[in-house]
């Protein structure tokens, strides 16, 4: 894991910050376009970041690999986070960022130059189950990716040792029940110190996405968060879909384990199945972000043929 591809001082892609409402609360938006558009109506691509991300952080390789290769790309702040308005800051609830990737759906499609057939969602880690669930919801649009997908939320409990989960529910519980402000604890953390993920090199991730970015991270989350991972099974929706949809695992994935076993039992003629060596973070890192980004595009490709 060595380095972002990009970062914000190498974009070639023209951005333009916006928003739009959630459930009464606003969300700040940015649309990235091609630096010289091939046409006056583009494809878009709405990407859903992960657990505690927030917009110009991992994501800032793919959208502009993305614009690149002629799509328009949506980045937005789930509510209370980054950008975004919304008290408690940085409370995590999966219901509410799906609704706010649907409201984000809806403003994407309202843009000028934008082709609403032509829109795929993209989502990585717990964003990655968002994309599940909205492509399971909008059978209209082109496509969907989703990697190192969150799709079992048991199967990321299951993997974390049973010390760690009894300190969760502990601080969870407390943070539900005290008055005022929430107990924070760190989102990632050096291996073997206390936060919602310290394995995969989540420590060293934040550390290179820091540098790169020129941007502090707000490192922490509301502990009753966590409460939210073990039921969310957005795996229950893969047979739903009806939209071509890419889900891409990491081998070596031990915070949202690809449960390919699972997957194929959906038996849906609609996904495709794909993996790289790789684990949780390093999919947004060289050297392994060349393998996942050639797939994707390869993959977008492919619809634009169907098209």
């Amino acid at each position: 894991m060595d380095a972002l591809r990009h970062n914000p001082n190498t974009l070639t892609c023209d951005s333009q910050r916006t928003g739009f409402y959630s459930a009464g609360t606003w969300c700040a938006a940015t649309l990235h376009r091609p630096a010289n558009p091939a046409s006056k109506t583009l494809p878009a691509i709405l990407m859903l970041h992960g657990w505690g991300g927030i917009q110009d952080a991992l994501t800032v390789p793919y959208y502009e690999e993305f614009t690149r290769a002629g799509y328009a790309v949506m980045t937005f702040d789930y509510r209370s986070w980054g950008d975004s308005a919304g008290l408690p800051r940085q409370v995590i609830s999966a219901r509410e960022r799906v609704a706010d990737g649907d409201a984000a759906l809806a403003f994407l499609k309202s843009q000028p130059g934008i082709d609403p057939r032509r829109i795929v969602l993209w989502g990585s880690s717990f964003g990655g189950g968002h994309a599940v669930e909205l492509a399971a919801g909008h059978p209209e649009l082109a496509g969907a990716i989703a990697q190192v997908p969150m799709l079992d939320g048991m199967a990321a409990v299951r993997a974390v040792p049973v010390g760690r989960l009894l300190r969760f529910g502990l601080y969870a519980l407390a943070d539900l029940l005290k008055p005022g402000h929430p107990i924070y604890v760190p989102v990632v953390s050096e291996p073997g110190a206390f936060s919602s993920m310290d394995r995969d090199d989540a420590g060293k991730a934040l550390q290179l996405a820091e540098t790169s970015i020129g941007r502090p991270y707000d490192n922490r989350v509301a502990a009753r968060s966590l409460l939210t991972m073990g039921p969310y099974r957005p795996i229950k929706h893969l047979k739903n879909i009806r939209i071509p949809t890419l889900l891409l695992g990491a081998s070596g994935d031990s915070v949202a384990p690809f449960v390919e076993n699972a997957i194929r039992k959906a038996n849906n003629p609609h996904l495709t199945l794909a993996s790289v060596q790789a684990n949780h973070f390093e999919p947004y890192f060289e050297p392994a972000f060349s393998d996942v980004i050639r797939q994707q595009l390869a993959f977008l490709a492919r619809l634009d043929t169907t098209a």
